[in-house]
């Protein structure tokens, strides 16, 4: 469960920080102060930082499996928000290969 909990909360904390850098950039918030949405996801991305990290490191007993995985799951949550919020398509080689790649880091992380 930890390793869930974990990959959730990480997950959910690169979600808001896109939103806190790149929201500025989107549509959707075209109509709210981006600069006030970042200030005050800082707190609420902290906190989920450090329970995420707890979480997976109560899995994994290794710093660096949960930074890994943290990538990982940063370069999974990106292109899918980019595309969806931004219409950038993530859908080009260099990216599916970055994808791919991040992919591979958290599968060796977790059953290696």
């Amino acid at each position: 469960m930890n390793l869930l909990y974990g990959t959730l909360l990480i997950l959910l904390l690169q979600i808001l920080a896109w939103v806190s850098a790149n929201g500025q950039f989107s549509d959707y918030f075209k109509n709210y102060n981006t600069f006030a949405i970042c200030v005050t996801l800082g707190i609420p991305i902290s906190i989920l930082g450090y329970f995420g990290a707890k979480f997976l490191y109560a899995h994994f007993a290794s710093a660096w499996s949960v930074r890994l995985v943290g990538y990982g799951i940063s370069y999974l949550a990106f292109p899918v928000m980019t595309w969806f919020l931004l219409g950038e398509s993530m859908f080009t080689i260099k990216t599916i290969l970055c994808i791919f790649l991040s992919l591979c880091i958290i599968l060796i992380q977790v059953f290696m």
